[in-house]
């Protein structure tokens, strides 16, 4: 288990977990950016716990694959050890450990999503759907909590008053976690719905451990704005960096092509799941963009990385990165171990 270094939730700018985005290659984008903590998307435990962990050689890596089917569930590497934390989709105790158990040594940190309010997690009780069920909630992190050395956290939205929020809250940090992070909307409310900072702050007013403030971050100046104005202790930012990964930034966002060009290299890099890299091309596309445009349409046609780099001319890259592999019988080649740096 990791015991080396204690994550600190204090005075951090944090990438949000994000389904199909927040794979390696994107977190590794946001924390060269200047991310301190980087979240991974949401993995149900059901599915992690069918996985087993593998030293991957080529990559350098360590992967979470599902039996029976091959699929890498989770990839981290050491360069992220102590800064990335993987988010859990759980409704039970039992569960949520046996998943966190499999991850714990190789990351900083164990996240519980008790905020997602898309049916497919509500469904399984999983996500906001624990928001109404306290005593869940309390088997869920004093369990983790009372089994991990590591930080246990959880991600909460608001409830529908202020005092159910902080009374929520309140129990939460007696559970002994680490932090809590609030997105700053209701279960019904959508993104384009404007967040209610103010329950942030009855939160962060309430509870003596760090409270991690979400929800309308658009640019550098917000970090520092939201936790002026709630007194929140960090910040964790979505939708803004999956437009553009550079707004942790504090000399200013980079042009969103850059950053795409940047986010494809680290898949490449990474041998990222080309659906997921895919995925996440269109998400930043649709921001500045139109996929009905020639751009959108070319990214659809793809189908591998290999498509993808030649669509935005990194097929030299890719080569050359496919090259490198191959003599790894003998060895990490060094110029791997540099392009990871």
């Amino acid at each position: 288990m990791n015991t080396t270094m204690v994550l600190d939730y204090r005075n951090k700018h944090i990438l949000a977990p994000m389904v199909r985005v927040g794979t390696l290659p994107f977190r590794m984008l946001a924390a060269d950016y200047g991310a301190d903590i980087t979240y991974s998307e949401e993995i149900v435990d059901h599915k992690l716990i069918k996985c087993y962990r593998k030293i991957n050689e080529s990559l350098q890596t360590v992967d979470f694959v599902e039996k029976g089917t091959n699929e890498v569930v989770f990839r981290t590497c050491s360069a992220e050890k102590y800064r990335v934390v993987v988010q859990i989709g759980t409704s039970d105790a039992s569960r949520a450990l046996a998943a966190a158990e499999l991850v714990c040594r190789d990351v900083a940190a164990i996240d519980v999503n008790m905020g997602c309010p898309k049916s497919f997690s509500i469904c399984g009780g999983m996500g906001a759907a624990l928001l109404s069920k306290p005593e869940l909630i309390n088997d869920i992190l004093t369990t983790l909590k009372r089994n991990l050395s590591i930080p246990v956290t959880c991600k909460i939205r608001l409830l529908n008053t202020c005092e159910a929020t902080v009374a929520l809250a309140q129990m939460i940090e007696k559970t002994g976690v680490a932090a809590i992070a609030v997105h700053a909307r209701k279960v019904a409310d959508r993104p384009r719905d404007p967040a209610q900072w103010d329950g942030i702050t009855e939160v962060a007013y309430a509870v003596s451990i760090p409270v991690i403030a979400n929800g309308d971050v658009f640019d550098y100046d917000d970090f520092q704005r939201i936790k002026t104005v709630t007194g929140a202790s960090s910040v964790m930012v979505a939708r803004a960096a999956m437009q553009n990964a550079s707004i942790f930034r504090a000399k200013g966002k980079l042009p969103w092509e850059d950053v795409k060009r940047e986010y494809l290299r680290k898949s490449i890099l990474w041998d990222n799941d080309p659906k997921r890299t895919k995925y996440t091309i269109k998400q930043m596309i649709m921001e500045h963009s139109c996929l009905e445009l020639p751009e959108g349409k070319s990214v659809n046609a793809c189908r591998t990385l290999a498509d993808l780099s030649r669509l935005y001319g990194e097929q030299d890259y890719h080569k050359n990165i496919l090259e490198e592999r191959t003599h790894l019988n003998n060895g990490t080649p060094a110029r791997i171990l540099q392009l990871k740096k």
